[in-house]
């Protein structure tokens, strides 16, 4: 099961780094925010197809969602579009990078702020390590000399 889990969060990450280099080339032809819309309107209606065959839409309670719940979808579209831009000014690999640290200082942030269950300390110099791994990577590279 862990296996399954391992090999699906890692096609998801291949799978968001193409879609980055795939938005990113349409938004040198049209711009971030028109690729974004397309990348929403095509994962609509994917997503819409998904669910009608596997199942997954239902009638929902949304008036019982609370109004901060709605928000995923709006940080979804700055994600998108914000990504679309970067990736043709700094790289894949960079705007993945960057991503990445965002990612990873938040969701330690938000671990110690929520008590979950591990130590603090250990997230704390895990992510540590991964931004300066990112910070040295980006060094300057110097030429070694025979």
């Amino acid at each position: 099961m862990m296996l399954i889990a391992v090999v699906t969060a890692f096609a998801a990450g291949v799978l968001v780094i193409l879609s980055r280099q795939v938005n990113g080339r349409l938004s040198l032809n049209t711009s971030a925010l028109e690729s974004s819309f397309w990348n929403h309107i095509v994962g609509a209606l994917v997503l819409t197809a998904a669910a009608l065959v596997f199942g997954g839409l239902r009638d929902a309670q949304v008036t019982q969602v609370p109004w901060w719940a709605w928000l995923g979808g709006t940080g979804g579209v700055v994600f998108i579009a914000a990504s679309s831009w970067l990736v043709t000014r700094i790289g894949a690999a960079q705007t993945a990078l960057l991503i990445i640290a965002g990612q990873m200082v938040s969701g330690v942030v938000l671990d110690v702020i929520m008590g979950a269950p591990g130590s603090p300390l250990a997230r704390i110099v895990g992510v540590a390590l991964i931004l300066t791994g990112m910070w040295v990577s980006r060094a300057p590279k110097t030429r070694i000399r025979p």
